[in-house]
């Protein structure tokens, strides 16, 4: 059986120069691609030396860091299921995932040790600074082990989804998952070795950890490393950079600073955008600042990257382009009937990105997969006659008013056209008549001549059906967010669940 392991790839196609270095902190620390290796070989030898055995999992709770990324790589070299978590999640939301995912070992930042209190049979420590138990143990190892071979579907990692109706569920991932992701979106972002990557982004997520770090270690490409977003420090490094990945509110960010502009954008030959949708009017605005089209992709924690706009050709505002090379897309009906182009429906996807089923979750895989071997993603759509997907909204936040259907972002479309307005949030809330009342969250500008209620809603009217006008709009400072910048609309009908109560 030839040998399928995903640290082998990577590891065949690090650059021939070892000292080259892979990561370069804000600080200034460099580490070169033999360190990479040569540490990964030793946090793998200590995973097993603590009982880690092939196809065991490693969690791992912890701060940004290179260290944390070494012991991401650790795992697969060693042929464990790699765990990362967010560093946010509380005593209980991570309980009920080391609960649910037994892992052999568990790695936290020894602040949280004693609240986590976890039930695993080896834990071991790393800060923030990447010191603790497992770094002083590494340091005492050999820096070579040979990778343990693997098979194209045997697992690689496990990311849990939000859990926003439910428990999260583990969306366990294959060698040959990550592998031909990783391969393909190097070639469709046209990744190189002379490639610079801002990276700002968490590792616990897709995003920052499955997309960015692969597509540049595939490259064997270089990071710029941040902890997180802070404006000043991505515009410092900037110029310094080819590539920059980030989620939405990194450009609204960038948008803010009065210095960001053509000038500190000359080297970057590619602006990337994904984790929550990219506002049209960002996209227009980042475009007039710099005269650059940032490039929206569009995945999940299920399927990694499955489409995206192209790198040379058209970059649509509100699309997130066609299917990458062996991928599908299908939007079918209530039936599973396929739909014709430009009809609303539900995304389906199938392709050698998509994993073959939630974690230990029979019944939901025979829910979510067709006979025919379809992903339904929960994702509302359309696709255009040349293939460019657009995504209308989630299925669960589609509203059903008088029975008749409102997609959110046909009407946030509208709102967030009207002068004054940030962003809005459209849900449907309980309704006595009309089972959900179409209902509007915006924020509005500072400083700016502030929208009423009337306003946003004669807006509408001008704009849309009657059926799609809200009933009411709410104004807020904030709309909440998760960690990779969703806005959480079940979190926003669930504040405003009451606000129809006694209406006819």
């Amino acid at each position: 059986m030839p040998d399928a392991s995903f640290f082998s790839l990577l590891r065949s196609r690090f650059p021939a120069d070892p000292a080259k270095p892979v990561i370069v902190t804000g600080d200034g620390r460099r580490i070169g691609y033999r360190e990479l290796d040569e540490a990964t070989a030793r946090y793998a030898r200590v995973l097993l030396a603590r009982g880690a055995r092939r196809g065991d999992r490693v969690a791992f709770q912890t701060e940004k860091s290179p260290e944390a990324l070494v012991l991401y790589l650790a795992c697969l070299r060693a042929g464990l299921v790699a765990l990362p978590m967010n560093p946010a999640y509380h005593a209980g939301e991570a309980g009920y995932m080391l609960g649910n995912a037994e892992p052999a070992v568990f790695v936290c930042d020894p602040a949280k040790l004693a609240l986590l209190q976890p039930k695993v049979p080896a834990v071991l420590t790393l800060d923030a600074q990447g010191r603790g138990e497992l770094a002083d143990a590494a340091a005492g190892e050999q820096p070579d082990l040979e990778p343990t071979p693997m098979a194209a579907d045997e697992l690689a990692a496990m990311l849990y989804t939000s859990g926003t109706t439910g428990r999260p569920k583990g969306a366990p991932l294959s060698h040959g998952n990550l592998a031909s992701n990783a391969l393909v979106l190097a070639e469709a972002w046209g990744f190189t070795g002379d490639d610079v990557l801002l990276h700002a982004l968490p590792i616990f997520h897709a995003h920052g950890l499955f997309v960015a770090c692969h597509t540049v270690l595939v490259s064997g490409a270089s990071m710029l490393w941040l902890p997180r977003f802070e404006a000043p420090k991505v515009l410092a490094l900037l110029p310094q950079a080819t590539v920059m990945m980030g989620v939405p509110t990194f450009y609204t960010r960038l948008l803010d600073e009065p210095s960001f502009g053509p000038e500190l954008c000359r080297n970057v030959r590619l602006f990337v955008s994904g984790s929550a949708p990219l506002l049209a009017e960002t996209w227009k605005a980042f475009e007039r600042r710099t005269g650059q089209a940032i490039l929206e992709r569009y995945g999940m924690s299920e399927i990694l990257m499955h489409c995206g706009n192209p790198l040379h050709g058209e970059r649509r505002a509100g699309s997130v382009g066609p299917p990458f090379r062996g991928s599908e897309v299908r939007i079918v009906d209530e039936a599973d009937r396929p739909l014709q182009a430009g009809e609303v429906g539900a995304v389906l996807v199938r392709g050698p990105n998509v994993f073959a089923g939630y974690w230990r979750m029979p019944e939901k895989n025979a829910e979510e997969f067709t006979g025919d071997g379809w992903f339904r993603t929960g994702d509302l759509g359309m696709v255009s006659e040349d293939g460019y997907l657009s995504l209308v909204g989630r299925a669960k936040d589609l509203v059903i008013t008088g029975g008749l259907n409102v997609y959110p972002s046909e009407v946030e479309t509208v709102i967030d056209a009207v002068p004054g307005v940030v962003e809005s949030a459209v849900i449907g809330l309980p309704h006595r008549d009309f089972g959900e009342a179409v209902t509007a969250v915006v924020k509005r500008a500072a400083g700016s001549p502030a929208p009423d209620e009337a306003a946003v809603i004669a807006a509408c009217k001008a704009s849309l059906a009657g059926y799609k006008v809200p009933k009411r709009v709410l104004f807020a400072d904030e709309l909440p967010r998760n960690a990779m910048g969703k806005v959480q609309k079940k979190l926003l009908r669930d504040v405003h669940a009451n606000l129809f109560d006694g209406a006819a």
